[in-house]
């Protein structure tokens, strides 16, 4: 391992970002940032606390209230954005340098998360443009409008698997619709976070509207969730943490959208085009380290092709190149730290007990330190185990036959959760219906995940509540508020003549 896998002008600590400047915590505490490469420190994070999340927050409701961005039109804070989107464009190099790095995600990989956070941003910057709200008419009697208006300081809590991108995802609407934000990302990933404070100074973004506040989720994130000035919470992480907010923040009747865990089936049939499932379920589970809430990291198949399926499968994920985060080549890097690796290697081990070892098992070949899994599959998996019902997040993946759709159908809706469905079949009939019954938020069939800006984002049952995306980031970021107007007569009930 040579030094060319370390970015450049690291930096020496991590500060957060309130009402346009750069501070350290209120009680000067800090955190160890770690390599997943080596689990070594490589720099420190100011640790927020309470005192710190109410600074940002008092700073934010101060931009709301007082500061032009929720005053200006849709089409200057589109302006904004798109600028936004270009100068992440610009960088997206340094940007995955700095992701890979820090996450241990494939430079590959993390090269596309930054396109697609500018894409969001860019996504978003149209739609508030070309937005139109409803009007209701009664001729000559009533009409009625509806106007949207920003709520005021969303908090934003974010994940550690692919951060940047995911933090553009909340950021592009709430800072579209004219909200002003407290971001509290990962304390795993703080590194490309403190990337967006030099980009939205640049883009002209008015000081106060976006604030970064670093920290644990128990202490800053916890905060933030139980601050009274703060109306909405967009959310991402494990369902445990999602009813502990949903707990929190019940007190305050506080908006809020949670994308949470999912266990995600991918169904195949017989009548699939077999080199195309196992290509796109190989995909689903390895890619982004594993460390995906949409994977589909149950594969359910017909028990007539199950056996050449399984053989394929494990076949081809022996050929998965695990390696270095930095290194092009790379398809699985690290993952994102010790405390998840030893979570991942449990799972692995709990694995050997309740399926088929068929491919990995332990750390891949020439890796003895850092947080690398080999891929690892498990065939023959009851529906009872703990690897078919628990969220592993890691690439980990466990196979199981069924012998009729309705099988498939119990199958794919038993486990708690419902993020994703993955349907492989070529019966147009079987592929709508089972669409249609699969207890999940969104399905994609014959395809692996291919995002659309415009559709719902969201899952079902312990996988989430609301949805965001296209004009649902909209309606969870704005008001709507009905104005009624007469044309005709006043049309009065009249009491107490």
């Amino acid at each position: 391992m040579t030094d060319s896998r370390i970015p450049a002008d690291l930096p020496d600590h991590i500060q957060h970002y309130i009402d346009g400047a750069f501070v350290d915590s209120v009680d000067g505490d800090t955190f160890d940032v770690l390599d997943p490469v080596t689990n070594k420190t490589y720099t420190t994070a100011a640790a927020g606390k309470k005192a710190d999340i109410e600074l940002a927050v008092a700073a934010a409701k101060r931009a709301f209230e007082e500061g032009p961005w929720p005053r200006m039109l849709p089409r200057e804070r589109s302006r904004v954005l798109h600028r936004i989107a270009d100068i992440v464009e610009s960088r997206d190099a340094r940007l995955a340098e700095l992701e890979s790095y820090d996450s241990g995600l494939p430079i590959t990989q993390a090269l596309g998360q930054a396109r697609r956070a500018a894409e969001n941003f860019r996504f978003f910057a149209d739609l508030i443009v070309a937005q139109s709200d409803d009007a209701f008419k009664v001729p000559g009697k009533q009409m009625n409008y509806v106007n949207r208006k920003p709520i005021g300081v969303a908090g934003l809590i974010t994940p550690w698997n692919t951060p940047f991108m995911l933090e553009s995802w909340k950021l592009g609407p709430a800072l579209a619709t004219g909200n002003t934000v407290v971001l509290k990302p990962a304390e795993f990933t703080p590194l490309s976070a403190s990337l967006w404070a030099g980009i939205f100074e640049e883009a002209g973004l008015p000081q106060g509207v976006f604030n970064l506040v670093n920290g644990l989720g128990e202490d800053a994130g916890d905060a933030l969730v139980k601050h009274p000035d703060v109306p909405l919470i967009s959310f991402t992480g494990e369902s445990s943490t999602g009813q502990l907010i949903f707990g929190n923040a019940a007190p305050f009747l506080k908006g809020l959208s949670m994308e949470l865990g999912g266990k995600s089936p991918a169904v195949v049939f017989a009548d699939a085009d077999l080199e195309a499932a196992v290509d796109a379920t190989i995909f689903g589970v390895f890619s982004l380290n594993g460390e995906r809430c949409t994977a589909g990291s149950r594969i359910l198949v017909e028990r007539s092709i199950y056996e050449e399926f399984v053989e394929r499968y494990a076949a081809q994920a022996k050929r998965v190149k695990v390696g270095y985060p930095h290194d092009p080549a790379t398809e699985v890097g690290a993952l994102v730290h010790p405390e998840h690796y030893d979570k991942v290697m449990s799972y692995v081990e709990i694995g050997k007990t309740e399926g088929r070892l068929v491919a990995g098992g332990g750390r891949p070949e020439g890796f003895d330190e850092g947080n690398f899994v080999a891929p690892t599959v498990f065939a023959d998996v009851s529906p009872d185990a703990r690897i078919f019902q628990e969220e592993i997040f890691g690439p980990v993946v466990a196979i199981t036959p069924f012998d009729s759709d309705e099988e498939a159908l119990s199958l794919a809706n038993n486990t708690k959760y419902g993020l994703a469905a993955y349907i492989w079949t070529n019966d147009l009939k079987r592929a709508h219906n089972f669409a249609q019954s699969v207890e999940a938020g969104m399905v994609w069939l014959n395809s692996n995940n291919v995002r659309d800006l415009r559709t719902p984002f969201g899952g079902v049952k312990a996988s989430g509540l609301g949805h965001e995306g296209g004009y649902r980031s909209i309606d969870f970021y704005t008001d709507q508020q009905s104005v009624h107007i007469t044309l005709g007569g006043a049309h009065n009930p009249t009491f107490g003549k």
